[in-house]
């Protein structure tokens, strides 16, 4: 199936599930949790309150060699979205910085090879956040103490702190 295929069935629109697509066109579906969101939101938040220029985004489609990826927070700047746009059902790349926060239905294979799919696709710094905040930053070369792109974003986020 092609994205905009997706995007528009109607059987699909309601799905309470995060909605990716492999190599093949084959839909694969991720169960969304409470935490989950509230770990999206933090992120959005924080990220936008560290940049003035750019914009933050929340399930990001990005097609990528394996099918559309969707990454659960991602930050492209003002000259990315000046040459992409806004009004796009998938990014053609991905935005510098993206974001996967880690649900009990991720595997570390599996963020990996979105980690990578993402890299060969433009991005300058993947996030992952697990379960309990814990951030980690890396780039094309490998994993970094902290982010390059915005080095006073924290290295653990609180939910539980309102």
């Amino acid at each position: 199936m092609e994205w905009r295929e997706v995007v528009e069935h109607p059987s699909l629109k309601e799905l309470p599930f995060k909605i990716e697509t492999n190599e093949w066109g084959k839909i694969m579906m991720t169960p969304a949790s409470y935490a989950h969101g509230a770990h999206q939101s933090l992120l959005v938040r924080l990220l936008a309150g560290l940049v003035k220029e750019g914009q933050t985004s929340t399930e990001c489609p990005i097609r990528t060699s394996r099918g559309t990826r969707v990454a659960d927070v991602a930050w492209a700047s003002a000259a990315f979205l000046k040459k992409h746009g806004v009004r796009k059902l998938e990014l053609p790349e991905s935005p510098e910085i993206v974001a996967e926060i880690e649900s009990l239905s991720n595997s570390a294979a599996e963020l990996k090879e979105k980690r990578l799919l993402y890299f060969e696709v433009g991005a300058k710094e993947f996030w992952l956040c697990d379960k309990n905040g814990t951030m980690r930053f890396f780039n094309p070369q490998g994993e970094l103490e902290k982010s390059e792109m915005f080095s006073q974003f924290p290295g653990h986020i609180d939910i539980e702190v309102v």
